[in-house]
C-alpha cells in the first residue's frame, strides 16, 4: 500500500508574520516550519506502515524552495520519500489552486490513500482534505480522531461534543486526521542521519500536465485586499470598587464598548 501525506511549511506562529507588497504572506522574511497540525498525519502515516506489512509513505508538498524544511522534518520521522511540487507560477495560489495541483501529485505519485492534517496553521481552513478528494473522485472521510486501514477500506473515528462516529471509506480514498489522533514522534538521530539518504523529487507545474493560468495569484478566488498591523495593545483601564460602585463602573465600561 502506498500512502501520501499532504504536508505544508507554514510561517512560525511564534515568530512576525507580515505580508508581501502584493498583500501575499511573506514567507522569504519569516521563519517557517512543518505544519503542527500535519505532523500528526505523518505520525498516522507511520503508525499503518510500523502495522502493516510493504507501506510506503510519501509526503508531498507545494511551496516555495523553502518548503523543502516541511519534508525534511517528515523525512526524518521516518517518512520513506518526498515529492516537492516548486513553480515560480504558484506564489499566491489559493486553497483551490492548491487542491488542483496536489490532486495531480497525487495521480503522478500513486497512492492507495491520502492522509492530511485537519487544517493548516497558517490559513486554518480546514477544506482541502475534501476539495482533494472531489478533484480525485474519492471517498473522503474527515477529522479523524482515530484511523485503521484493512480489507481496502479506511475506517476512521470522529468524536463530536454529543457522538462518536465511525466511518469505513473503499480505498483509494482521502482522511484528514485531528490532533486528538495520537501525538507525533520526535525524529531520533537514527531518523535524523538517515533522511539525508531519502529520495526527494522536485516537479514543476509542466511535470503535472498544468496550465500555470489556473493557479496563481491572478487565478485566485480569494486574496487579501487589505492589511495593517494590530495596534499596539495600550494600557489597561483600572476600576476603583469605592463603595460598591464596581459593579457599576464596569458595565459602562461594556456599554461604552471601550474594551473593543
Amino acid at each position: 500500500m502506498k500512502i501520501v501525506v499532504c504536508v505544508k511549511h507554514v510561517p512560525d506562529a511564534s515568530a512576525d508574520r507580515v505580508f508581501a507588497d502584493d498583500l501575499t504572506v511573506d514567507r522569504e522574511g519569516t521563519d517557517g516550519l512543518l505544519s503542527e497540525l500535519d505532523e500528526y498525519a505523518v505520525e498516522q502515516a507511520l503508525r499503518l506502515a510500523d502495522e502493516g506489512d510493504d507501506v510506503e509513505v510519501t509526503v508531498l508538498t507545494v511551496g516555495p524552495e523553502d518548503a523543502t524544511a516541511a519534508l525534511k522534518r517528515a523525512l526524518q520521522m521516518g517518512a520513506g520519500a518526498g515529492v516537492h511540487v516548486l513553480d515560480d507560477a504558484l506564489h499566491g495560489t489559493d486553497v483551490i489552486g492548491t487542491s488542483t495541483v496536489l490532486a495531480a501529485a497525487v495521480r503522478k505519485a500513486g497512492a492507495d490513500l491520502v492522509v492530511c492534517g485537519m487544517s493548516s496553521t497558517d490559513g486554518a481552513m480546514g477544506v482541502l482534505p475534501a476539495m482533494l478528494g472531489e478533484r480525485l473522485g474519492w471517498p473522503t472521510a474527515t477529522y479523524a480522531g482515530h484511523l485503521a486501514v484493512a480489507d481496502g477500506h479506511a475506517t476512521i473515528m470522529r468524536e463530536d461534543d454529543t457522538a462518536r462516529l465511525t466511518v469505513e471509506v473503499d480505498l483509494p480514498a482521502v482522511v484528514s486526521v485531528t490532533d486528538q489522533s495520537g501525538e507525533a514522534r520526535y525524529p531520533s538521530m537514527k531518523g535524523i542521519l538517515a533522511a539525508k539518504k531519502k529520495p526527494v523529487q522536485t516537479w514543476d507545474l509542466d511535470d503535472l500536465g498544468l496550465d500555470p493560468a489556473d493557479v496563481g495569484l491572478d487565478a485566485a478566488w480569494t486574496r487579501v485586499v487589505d492589511a495593517e498591523p494590530r495596534p499596539a495593545r495600550g494600557a489597561g483601564e483600572v476600576v476603583t470598587d469605592t463603595g460598591g460602585s464596581g459593579a457599576a463602573a464596569v458595565l459602562e465600561f461594556l456599554h461604552a464598548g471601550r474594551y473593543a
